[in-house]
């Protein structure tokens, strides 16, 4: 046994020696014939383009970028991007490709940073960080530029070895989301080559039309040039410097306001909506910290979190342009007006409120706001996140994350969201309540980026002291004055539809809009003040995707008692009989760690409600209660009757919603549907989302375990909703009878598939590119602010 072991590992080591020597080998011929590798080549070419050849922009801009983003970005984005080759801006392809994973969550210690834009700032710099090129660096000349760019061998590969003509692609292909990659250099190419001719890019998906083949291999015969970024506008640029003077007062109450403002916003695209036309896309900004003030270029602090110590004697808050291709996965649109800006001037400096001293950057103080911002007025706090309650909790989805299935899986497919009125939450009670529990409310991100997993432990007994703590506030306020009425949820003032939320999860990541979106769902969350805060500060401000195993593990187990508090305060509501008939309902085969919570020894439910129901249907009374209370605040987007089909069709659609139980089971999370109406009009979008059901979501791992097939449902909205569609659907409106027949009986996979091969646009379809391009384009078209390219990395092979 042993000798056979032995045998074993020389043979491993064998082969490891004969591909090093062969990717040296080749890496020597390549220096012979077009001389080293140096990222100076390429900056010297590049300068000599933008000097004498204006042409150059002009055939990158209008030819090759349009086919980058189209072909390339749909894949290539955020920390999710295959070999971190980020192709969403010049800066992104001039880094190139990495062989470590980002996602990984089994690592002991935490990885370094390779944020684009942020740890580093030219080629040479991302060499050193272990990024090889995909273009040129070495003789810039036009058979150097090609056999000598990694791009070009893997679009050449593509050509040479196009997809299979077959429905659906063979075990040749891993299209999972944690396949294993490849990633080889230019000298590793011909062996990665000859062990996967198929792997060619785009990956599993259709070979690029030989015309846009063509322009993308002269321009990296000519050099690849990019050109520099232009310059924002003149009226962009005053309202920059002028909210960059709001945000860098030398008062402290102003350096504290600005301090929660760029806490909460770091990872939102700010745009000055009243300098934005009618039906265009605006320039986003990013808010950041720099160590230069306006009249300065700026000098990025570059932290792991935004509230990590700047080591700066004064930091400035400053906007800098978003030059990246907007993708949807990453993309949080935050409007900047006269009218926000009115609001923040209200909260944070005419509001009565001293600052004797900033707040210490120190990790136990710094990752919990309920320590650090204690001289801000909780008025200020909560009613900041709430004028924008759809960004806060987006945050959340969109931020430092991209995916995560860990992440994700703590919250039920589709719920709903309320919030507690501002008036309650800065009541002069509940904030000595909030100041009491200071300890108790402490969030593992204090432990910064390496921790240890069994932390847990701490903070649950912390999480079960405060619940306890919180019952019996509430039990004894609620038995001299106040009992729980719908008046206590924000109604938006009346006008602002972030007032409600629906949110969805499609098994690794998620989406959330305004409204109450579906059929009533089976859980809800009503979120106060603190609750809102430590929710953006565990998984938002507080979560680092470079972090280890034990700082992911901690904020996945901290992110239960969050969800619990949200659906306590939601069961509040409810008659006291009720809530835990209601919540042993939500948790059907709790495991160990929630039996307590779940029979009541931590969640005692003993204040009353102070709704009189009427019927015996306390929760669906209390939706309608609470609907009616929210209706002038509900947005009219995603409805089905505001499509420009038939009557007759939309009624057809909507029959898609009775399908329930296994057969919803079956459907992929997100299945995004093309109608092309018979009046010749533009195709109508529509998507349809599967629901799926558990017994309960406390579960760190084997969800599947955990899932309830039998109560799956979908939910049909008209628009897209997500960024990762599954599957596409296209059908002419004349057949849609047919469409929700069939959809309607599936019963088992092979149902499915005959589906499909009626009304699927599949991942191998010849004309998968065509569509494509008109589903992306009407997409962003109706949707300029908010839209985006959407990711391709899910897409099913079924």
């Amino acid at each position: 046994m042993q000798t056979t072991r032995k045998r074993w590992v020389k043979l491993f080591f064998g082969v490891l020696l004969i591909c090093s020597g062969c990717a040296t080998i080749a890496k020597l011929d390549l220096n012979q014939l077009y001389g080293e590798e140096a990222t100076t080549n390429r900056v010297a070419a590049s300068n000599q383009h933008a000097t004498v050849n204006s042409s150059a922009s002009n055939f990158y801009q209008s030819q090759v970028e349009p086919i980058l983003e189209s072909r390339c970005v749909v894949c290539h984005a955020c920390y999710d991007a295959p070999c971190q080759l980020k192709m969403t801006s010049p800066e992104g392809l001039e880094r190139g490709a990495n062989k470590e994973k980002v996602y990984h969550g089994t690592r002991i210690l935490a990885a370094t940073p390779n944020r684009l834009f942020v740890d580093a700032h030219s080629p040479s710099q991302w060499r050193e960080r272990d990024f090889h090129p995909v273009l040129n660096e070495r003789e810039q000349s036009p058979e150097a530029n090609t056999q000598s760019s990694v791009l070009a061998k893997m679009l050449m590969l593509k050509q040479q070895h196009p997809l299979p003509e077959d429905k659906l692609l063979d075990n040749q292909f891993d299209v999972s989301i944690d396949r294993s990659q490849q990633c080889p250099t230019v000298e590793e190419f011909a062996g990665y080559a000859k062990e996967q001719p198929l792997a060619g890019m785009p990956y599993a998906l259709p070979e690029l039309t030989q015309t846009e083949h063509n322009t993308l291999m002269h321009w990296i015969e000519s050099g690849g040039f990019m050109p520099a970024h232009a310059s924002i506008s003149d009226d962009e640029q005053q309202a920059v410097k002028k909210l960059e003077a709001f945000l860098n007062h030398d008062s402290l109450k102003m350096q504290l306001s600005a301090r929660y403002i760029y806490e909460h916003l770091f990872s939102s695209h700010l745009y000055f909506s009243e300098l934005t036309e009618a039906n265009a896309q605006p320039q986003f900004f990013k808010l950041v910290r720099s160590r230069t003030p306006s009249s300065l270029p700026i000098d990025l602090i570059a932290s792991r979190r935004p509230f990590d110590k700047p080591n700066v004697q004064r930091v400035y808050y400053r906007l800098q342009p978003v030059v990246s291709t907007i993708v949807n996965k990453t993309h949080q649109p935050y409007a900047l007006n006269k009218t926000l800006l009115d609001k923040w001037q209200a909260w944070f400096v005419d509001a009565e409120y001293d600052v004797s001293q900033l707040p210490s950057y120190d990790p136990h103080i710094a990752a919990n706001p309920l320590t650090a911002f204690t001289q801000l007025p909780v008025n200020a706090r909560y009613r900041f996140m709430l004028e924008r309650a759809q960004n806060t909790i987006m945050g959340y989805i969109k931020g430092p994350v991209c995916r995560g299935q860990v992440a994700l899986n703590v919250i039920n497919d589709r719920f709903w969201v309320y919030f507690v009125k501002p008036e309650v939450a800065a009541s002069p009670q509940i904030n000595a309540f909030y100041e009491s529990q200071q300890d108790n409310l402490r969030l593992p991100a204090e432990h910064q980026s390496t921790a240890l997993a069994v932390g847990w432990l701490e903070y649950a007994a912390r999480q079960g002291d405060y619940i306890q703590a919180r019952q019996d506030f509430l039990n004894s306020v609620a038995k001299d004055e106040h009992h729980f009425t719908a008046d206590d949820i924000w109604n938006g003032e009346g006008e602002n539809d972030n007032a409600t939320l629906t949110v969805f999860r499609h098994f690794d990541n998620a989406t959330v809009v305004k409204g109450l979106i579906g059929a009533p769902p089976k859980t809800a969350w009503v979120i106060d003040y603190a609750l809102l805060e430590r929710i953006h500060y565990l998984l938002v401000a507080g979560f680092d995707v470079y972090g280890n195993y034990g700082h992911q593990v901690l904020t996945r187990l901290y992110m239960d008692f969050l969800r619990m508090e949200g659906e306590s305060n939601f069961l509040s509501f409810l008659p006291p009989q009720s809530r835990r008939r209601e919540l042993a309902s939500w948790y059907r085969n709790p495991g160990p760690e929630l039996t307590s919570f779940v029979k009541g020894k931590i969640n005692l439910f003993e204040h009353p409600s102070g709704i009189e129901f009427q019927t015996d249907d306390h929760k669906n009374e209390l939706y309608e209660i609470f609907y009616q209370h929210l209706k002038n605040v509900q947005p009219q987007r995603y409805r089905l009757q505001d499509s420009h089909l038939s009557e007759n069709s939309k009624a057809l659609l909507a029959q898609l919603e009775r399908i329930k139980g296994t057969s919803a089971s079956i459907l992929p999370e997100l299945s995004m549907i093309m109608v092309e109406p018979t009046s010749g009009d533009q195709a109508e979008l529509f998507t349809l989302i599967r629901n799926s059901a558990h017994y309960n979501v406390n579960s760190l791992f084997f969800e599947n375990a955990n899932r309830d097939k039998t109560n799956d449902n979908v939910t049909l909205v008209h628009g897209l909703i997500g960024s990762y569609p599954d599957a596409f659907w296209r059908v002419k409106e004349s057949n849609l009878a047919k469409l929700v027949a069939n959809a309607q009986q599936i019963r088992t996979e092979e149902d499915y598939r005959a589906f499909m091969d009626l009304f699927a646009v599949r991942r191998t379809a010849n004309n998968f590119w065509e569509f494509s391009d008109q589903l992306n384009q009407l997409f962003m078209q109706r949707n300029p602010i908010e839209g985006g390219w959407l990711d391709y990395n899910r897409l099913e092979n079924r």
